[in-house]
This record gives structure tokens, C-alpha cells and sequence, in this order.
């Protein structure tokens, strides 16, 4: 007589595998974002979600140069945003992103932000006397620094102040240097000085857009995949364009 052996499944075991077939696993989309995004890609990230359920967005913040060298050694992003188009054209000419997807979703501003408390002007702090600290982006690899930087030469405060700098690794601690006390006041991007979560704990004065080099922003593809796509597209689309205004970026024609 044969005997047919063979897996046999109990019923409960049955129904968790159709389960999984019925409800995959969301898809994981990993971005690079500059630090001045810490707030608003938060938002955004959250509303996308909301009309692509199945796909898990994961955000890892810091100074967009870093990113680029991490990005050119391997580092498993399928996004990057950047706070200087310059770095994700780098890397579409290096061959290391996706075709035709560089793209620019905005221009940062620049703020000197002081703590609610502090007695300093904001809009003078820069030139009063009781400075003892101010906090910058790093300019060797933070746009938002190289940016502070041209804003101080420009209105001709650099050599006065070139000492009491205090250099953050992104934007966005540069900012929890003065919230820290670690420095007086700080030039910060004004899409985290006007976040909710900041936006009451002090004052700020936006330095005139033509003090500083243009932070035009821009982002790649470096993984093509649908997700990736979506995201691009969500982002560049009247719903994202809407987010990113409301956190004080400049926004490019349609």
C-alpha cells in the first residue's frame, strides 16, 4: 500500500498564513533629510501616509554634506533632501541616483533666533555688546552655515563676532545650542524657529534674503522604485507644496 507523506497544517496556522496574505507587510521608504526639515517632513510624512498606507516612511536629520560623503560610501537611502541642490546634482552626475529624478521643492530662510526670555533684540543682537556666544550651522558641510556665514561678512558683523561663534553639526543643533543656553542667540532656519514646538519658546528676525547665498533645496531619487516616486511626486504636489510654505519656505514655479 503507498503512503502519501506530506505537511500537515492545523487550522489556526491556516488562517494566520491567509492573514499575512491578505495584509502584507508595509513597504519601508528610508530618506536622508536635512536638518532644517526636521519639523515639516514630520507633517508631511504623516499626510502621505494617510493616502499610502502600506508604505512605512523612515527619516534619519542631519547636515546635508555629511549626508553626501555617507551617500557616496554606501549608506542604504532611498531618498535624499537636501538643503543644497548642489549635493543631490552631485550625486545624479556621479551616476549614483536615479535618472531624470533631481528636483527642487524650496529655498530656505534665515533667522537670528534668541530665547523668549533673553533681553536681546533679535533683530540687534548681533551688534550688542552683552553678546557672548552666537551658534552657527557648521560651514564646512551645513548649507545653512556656509549661508550664516555670508549673512555675518555681509552686514559686516563676521570679524566682531568670528570668536564667540559656537558651531553646530546641523541646523538643528545649532538651534539647541541657544534653547541649551550654550549660546545667546543663533542663526537658524526659520522653518524651525516658526515649528510649533519652538515657535513660543522665542523670538526671531528674518535677515534679508539678499545678505546670503540662495539655499535653493533639492532632492533625489537614489533607489528608483514606485514609493520613491510617489513620494516625489506627493511632495511636489499641491498637498506637499502647502506644508512646506506653512514651515516658511520659498517655493518654486509650478
Amino acid at each position: 500500500m503507498n503512503r502519501q507523506v506530506g505537511r500537515t497544517f492545523s487550522l489556526p496556522v491556516l488562517l494566520i498564513a491567509a492573514a499575512c496574505a491578505r495584509h502584507p507587510q508595509p513597504q519601508q521608504l528610508t530618506i536622508a533629510a536635512a536638518a532644517d526639515l526636521n519639523f515639516a517632513l514630520g507633517d508631511l510624512s504623516r499626510e502621505f501616509q494617510k493616502t499610502h498606507p502600506r508604505l512605512d516612511v523612515r527619516v534619519a536629520y542631519g547636515s546635508s554634506g555629511n549626508f553626501y560623503s555617507q551617500i557616496r560610501n554606501g549608506a542604504p537611502f532611498d531618498l535624499f533632501l537636501s538643503a543644497d541642490v548642489e549635493y543631490p546634482r552631485k550625486l545624479a552626475q556621479e551616476g549614483l541616483a536615479a535618472a531624470d529624478s533631481l528636483f527642487v521643492y524650496g529655498a530656505g530662510r534665515l533667522v537670528v533666533w534668541v530665547p523668549a526670555q533673553s533681553r536681546l533684540d533679535p533683530a540687534t543682537a548681533l551688534r550688542d555688546p552683552s553678546l557672548a556666544h552666537v551658534a552657527i550651522a557648521n560651514p564646512q558641510h551645513a548649507p545653512y552655515g556656509r549661508a550664516a556665514e555670508g549673512a555675518l561678512r555681509s552686514m559686516g558683523v563676521y570679524d566682531g563676532i568670528r570668536k564667540k561663534l559656537v558651531l553646530g553639526e546641523n541646523i538643528a543643533q545649532t538651534l539647541q545650542f541657544v534653547q541649551s543656553g550654550a549660546a545667546d542667540a543663533g542663526l537658524v532656519a526659520l522653518s524651525l524657529a516658526i515649528a510649533p514646538p519652538v515657535r513660543n519658546q522665542g523670538r526671531y528676525w528674518e535677515i534679508p534674503l539678499d545678505a546670503y547665498p540662495k539655499l535653493e533645496q533639492g532632492g533625489v531619487i537614489l533607489k528608483d522604485s514606485a514609493a520613491a516616486r510617489e513620494f516625489r511626486s506627493w511632495l511636489l504636489a499641491p498637498a506637499g507644496r502647502a506644508i512646506l510654505k506653512q514651515y516658511g519656505f520659498y517655493l518654486p514655479g509650478p
